[in-house]
């Protein structure tokens, strides 16, 4: 009875590797396409509305053979933060704290769903971590989410954010007369090269 046991436990174990080694080997890592990628970040003041831009942008993700995205993880160094206007920039480098929070980074902790198929939007749902000024918070957002025309994977949305949710003092400047406000939008177009493409 117990060497049955044992026997059914070793298959299960067994078949389970073998479907767990098939997902591994089908599945592939990817990379952000920094060329055909923006990203932006909008806010306001007292003066005028602004915008930064996102001078740099690193990141992959991971999708199996049923095109289901399992991981996907977004770096943006703080530094490659560009307004246009010295002054802002750096007074946002000083309100991220960039010497010791270099880095924001936005990673999902859970799989993409519906599938992604070709050459059709669809409305998915981002959820996961991002990190910004050292501290973390669970977000969940729709997004578009594409197959387009050359293989690429590309992803749309807009962010709404507040900076106090990090801890991040809205930046002031000229003696406090000019005041940014809290709300931020971050906007997103960003695409993924497919392993062919690389």
């Amino acid at each position: 009875m117990i060497k049955a046991q044992l026997s059914k436990y070793l298959m299960w174990l067994l078949v389970s590797m073998m479907f767990s080694t098939v997902s591994f080997v089908n599945a592939q890592s990817l990379k952000i396409n920094p060329a055909s990628s923006t990203i932006t970040i909008y806010g306001t003041s007292n003066l005028h509305d602004w915008e930064t831009k996102v001078g740099q942008i690193n990141g992959e993700f991971v999708v199996n053979s049923s095109k289901q995205i399992q991981s996907l993880v977004v770096k943006i160094p703080v530094s490659s933060l560009k307004s246009g206007e010295k002054l802002m920039d750096k007074k946002t480098y000083e309100a991220f704290d960039t010497d010791k929070n270099p880095t924001i980074i936005f990673q999902i902790t859970e799989p993409i769903t519906p599938l992604i198929t070709d050459n059709k939007d669809v409305q998915v749902t981002l959820t996961g971590n991002l990190s910004i000024a050292g501290v973390s918070k669970r977000i969940s957002f729709k997004s578009t989410g594409k197959i387009t025309n050359t293989g690429a994977y590309q992803f749309i949305a807009s962010v709404p954010l507040k900076m106090t949710d990090f801890k991040i003092k809205p930046p002031t400047a000229l003696l406090g007369t000019v005041k940014a406000g809290d709300a931020i939008t971050l906007k997103f177009d960003v695409t993924i090269l497919a392993q062919n493409m690389l």
